[in-house]
């Protein structure tokens, strides 16, 4: 979304942060107005705030309810589609993918192939398999990209190439490890012993301890130029620690079927995507790579500025 916005720097994490916020405020006031509704233990957890009308004799104020959460998630599959196309398309943009994904139109200035592309596969997906069975794998994916970005983050803000020691390099390595480590052991202690707090007393203070030594003896290598994450290590550790706390609440199966899917992008990448992007970097070397960053007229993509499309770079 960075590249339709006048201001990155200034407007994605006002966006960001300010949407948060509202949304915060909205879902803790509408949980207080429930709750003064109807007694906790009252609420019907299919259908809340329905019932809760219901029960207090508004009868009509289901209705509005429904329209809604109709729009709602109306809402929601809108952005998501949004987010999909854009990653899309810049995977695309490295060849990754066919680049005909990759194409913006003139007019629009959007990516209309890799959104019409997703919306379909989307919708083909969600009729033909079970809302359980995908919940739990996007929850999965989801809880596991988080991490993911929270562990990249440390790693990028703790470690630059040239200019880390290879102690400090060693320590970053030994915390995030024992980090990883506590959160993963205090995830599986809850799956299998939700009642139990003893195995609690040791995966918590090795993850405070870890998350100390990161931030005591590993100096800072990079810090943020105009905008960054706060409270750097601490936010980005428990960010690890209750992403793979949440994952343990999930089945056994989803797990296996997020392992499959893994093992078969996986397989992809490094038989196909790896070599295409290689390619396309070669295609680069020594130029401005930001080009196919950006998918302006020389990287192979449209020229914003005509309505004609160029022809992408053969890989």
């Amino acid at each position: 979304m960075a590249e339709e916005t006048k201001n990155p720097a200034r407007d994605i994490p006002i966006g960001l942060v300010g949407s948060m916020v509202i949304t915060t405020t909205v879902y803790c006031l509408l949980a207080v107005t429930l709750c003064l509704m109807q007694p906790y233990a009252s609420i019907d957890a299919n259908a809340p705030f329905s019932v809760a009308f219901q029960a207090v004799g508004w009868d009509w104020a289901k209705y509005i309810v429904a329209a809604g959460a109709l729009k709602g998630m109306t809402s929601v599959l809108l952005v998501g589609a949004v987010g999909q196309a854009r990653y899309l398309t810049h995977i695309a943009r490295t060849h990754m993918m066919p680049p005909w994904f990759a194409l913006v139109d003139a007019k629009t200035g959007t990516p209309v192939n890799a959104t019409v592309s997703m919306l379909a596969a989307t919708a083909i997906i969600a009729f033909f398999t079970d809302l359980g069975v995908l919940s739990n794998l996007f929850s999965i994916a989801t809880l596991f990209i988080f991490m993911l970005v929270a562990l990249a983050l440390l790693v990028r803000r703790y470690y630059v190439a040239g200019v880390t020691t290879p102690t400090d390099r060693i320590k970053l390595i030994v915390c995030l490890l024992l980090i990883l480590a506590s959160s993963i052991a205090a995830s599986v202690y809850w799956a299998f012993s939700q009642k139990g707090w003893i195995g609690y007393c040791i995966t918590v203070p090795v993850w405070v301890l870890a998350t100390i030594g990161l931030r005591v003896f590993v100096p800072m290598a990079r810090k943020a130029k105009l905008w960054g994450v706060p409270l750097v290590p601490w936010l980005p550790s428990a960010s690890i620690a209750i992403n793979i706390f949440l994952l343990g609440s999930i089945d056994k199966k989803s797990f296996i079927r997020f392992a499959v899917w893994t093992v078969f992008l996986l397989a992809y990448y490094f038989l196909f995507g790896l070599h295409a992007s290689y390619d396309t970097a070669k295609k680069y070397e020594g130029g401005d790579w930001r080009k196919v960053e950006e998918g302006n007229k020389d990287g192979g993509f449209v020229d914003n500025q005509s309505s004609e499309a160029v022809r992408p770079v053969s890989s």
